[in-house]
């Protein structure tokens, strides 16, 4: 063993660069001080002890750490915003597709009603041409000298055919609405309908039933208070009502409404008895 090895060493231990870096700046601080204070006053005045504070490390770093939180508040709030826009953008978007599309579902729909309707008349139109070929056909081909009750104009409605005759031409003048059942607008079915309960008669609402009641007549031998009817006798498309004289009143139209027309205006298909 050294005869060294139990003498303590008498060397100071080294200080860190940080902790002489911060006593120089406090012994300069405090040199500063009195220095300052040593000029300002008179060689006989006391000097004056001034203490200056120094911002501590744990100051400074509440105020950067309190700045760095505002600007990631501040940042947050800005993407918040910005993704509010954005949603926003696209709903108005959206809207305004959903709204065009919708409008060319609705203008391609009534193009389609309207194609409909007009194949519907043209259908009508073409019914009601071979119906009148074919009535002119059976009459040119009967006896000549029979003679048509449809063609006589001395032809009388009598009993419950004279009230059903009295209403219906009562309604000449009122409006065509399709569905109506009056008072003072009408469909075809409708009126007719309404005609016979003067009778005391209920008859079915829509024309096709209509045409299905009673006994099938000739148009050669019609009587006042007959329903007339166009298109087949279980499928009938419009009914009106036979009011002697060669004539008949319907429910005709929206154009024209309820009016009294001669048979060969619009000669109908058919014509059947209920009384």
């Amino acid at each position: 063993m050294s005869h060294t090895a139990h003498i303590p060493s008498h060397r100071k231990p080294r200080r860190s660069a940080s902790k002489l870096a911060l006593r120089a700046g406090v012994a300069g601080g405090v040199l500063s001080t009195i220095a300052v204070a040593g000029a300002a006053g008179p060689a006989n005045a006391e000097p004056v002890t001034e203490t200056i504070e120094m911002p501590t490390l744990g100051s400074l770093d509440i105020d950067l750490a309190s700045a760095v939180s505002a600007s990631a508040e501040a940042s947050q709030q800005e993407a918040l915003d910005l993704s509010l826009q954005a949603q926003e953008n696209a709903a108005i978007e959206k809207a305004a597709k959903d709204a065009k599309k919708a409008k060319a579902e609705a203008d391609r729909k009534a193009e389609a009603e309207k194609a409909e309707k007009a194949r519907a008349e043209a259908r009508e139109r073409a019914s009601r041409t071979q119906a009148r070929t074919s009535l002119s056909a059976s009459s040119s081909s009967s006896d000549s000298g029979s003679s048509s009750s449809a063609d006589s104009s001395s032809q009388v409605a009598t009993g419950s055919a004279a009230a059903i005759v009295a209403f219906a031409r009562a309604q000449i003048g009122d409006a065509y609405i399709s569905g109506g059942t009056g008072p003072n607008s009408w469909d075809c079915s409708g009126l007719v309908q309404a005609a016979y309960r003067q009778a005391g008669v209920d008859l079915p609402r829509i024309s096709s039933s209509q045409s299905s009641m009673g006994t099938s007549v000739s148009l050669s031998n019609l009587q006042p208070g007959d329903i007339l009817y166009w298109g087949s006798r279980s499928g009938s498309y419009h009914v009106a009502i036979y009011v002697g004289g060669g004539k008949y009143v319907g429910a005709q139209n929206p154009s024209t409404g309820v009016v009294e027309r001669s048979l060969d205006w619009d000669m109908p298909s058919g014509a059947v008895r209920i009384l």
